[in-house]
């Protein structure tokens, strides 16, 4: 790996991975029970999306993609590409709880916030994926 991209290999790195999985693994806690709830069409989800009015395929999607990003948060080396979907997913969900059903984003801004210290600390992986 390159250096720019590995840092340095000293206690702080040790530190900075412990600290990156244990994030990850409760971001994936989260977005495994959120997802899960999606998708098994739990009533306070079902009116959400309701509420949001893009129909209950959406439910079904943002579920997928929630339980598939969770896991690959758990899967060394696939990490930065869960974070990347998450950060993505946040936002939408930022948006739409600000402009479409006027609730407080406070948890989604949370979620998103960790899942970007995720991506920065893991984009490494990226860049591995594709020969950089």
């Amino acid at each position: 790996m390159p250096e720019a991209v590995q840092g340095s290999l000293g206690p702080a790195s040790k530190g900075r991975n412990m600290l990156l999985w244990v994030l990850q693994i409760l971001a994936a806690g989260m977005f495994l029970f959120a997802g899960s709830l999606k998708l098994a069409g739990a009533a306070p989800m079902v009116a959400l999306f309701n509420t949001i009015g893009l129909g209950q395929w959406f439910r079904y999607a943002t579920g997928g993609i929630e339980v598939v990003a969770a896991i690959l948060l758990l899967i060394p080396g696939l990490a930065a590409f869960g974070a990347a979907l998450l950060v993505c997913t946040m936002i939408g969900a930022v948006l739409t709880h600000v402009s479409v059903v006027h609730t407080s984003p406070a948890m989604p801004l949370v979620l998103l916030t960790v899942c970007a210290v995720i991506f920065w600390g893991r984009r490494g992986q990226i860049a591995e994926r594709f020969g950089r």
